[in-house]
């Protein structure tokens, strides 16, 4: 019995605390994640980093392109590095045949979360924090897609460092020198030849 309040006791004392979302909407999903001061990571590519959420798997990257899986959709997100480094602002018109359409200005940063129709599908492309999400969905999986995609958009961490490098014009000379490892470089006689010419 002790044990028990001695637990329960800790448990109230740490102040561990879960947050609900209503995710029912989708200017609450986007208000509450993008406003959060997110720091985690657990994806590295080419001078930026982010976090998939539980439930989103990582499948392949090309370049600044990442495709994503969850839930049998597949989630493709492009990291604009090079807008990113030049600080370039995003120029976005409400689109008002759209099924949803919301320009968004948080933390600094902007971005647009547009949803179209496509046959009996819908088109999200969220873009934020210099990187875009695109997702064809069905109807009831939109807003477990932009719950995601508020996430992944919302942790993207760029490093200064690298992109200067990589952007740099002299990074871009080719400097590689192929090497087959599976081709011998040693010239070799032909020992079985010279066993022959011999006898």
């Amino acid at each position: 019995m002790k044990k028990i309040l001695l637990f329960l006791t800790i448990l109230i004392l740490s102040g561990c605390t879960a947050v609900r979302i209503n995710t029912s909407n989708i200017d609450t999903i986007t208000n509450v994640i993008l406003s959060k001061d997110n720091t985690l990571f657990n994806r590295i590519g080419k001078g930026y980093k982010y976090y998939v959420p539980r439930g989103v798997s990582y499948i392949d990257n090309n370049d600044y392109n990442d495709e994503l899986y969850s839930d049998g959709d597949y989630y493709y997100l492009y990291i604009d590095v090079v807008s990113y480094y030049h600080n370039k602002k995003v120029d976005y018109e409400i689109n008002k045949d759209a099924y949803y359409s919301k320009k968004i200005e948080m933390k600094e940063k902007s971005g647009y979360l547009e949803i179209n129709k496509n046959n009996d599908k819908y088109l999200v492309e969220f873009m934020y924090n210099y990187a875009k999400i695109e997702a064809l969905v069905d109807y009831d999986k939109i807003n477990s897609v932009v719950l995601n995609a508020s996430y992944i958009l919302s942790t993207i961490k760029f490093n200064n460092n690298v992109i200067k490098l990589m952007l740099d014009q002299d990074y871009f000379v080719n400097k590689e020198e192929q090497y087959d490892i599976f081709t011998s470089k040693k010239v070799t006689n032909n020992y079985i030849e010279y066993l022959d010419q011999n006898e």
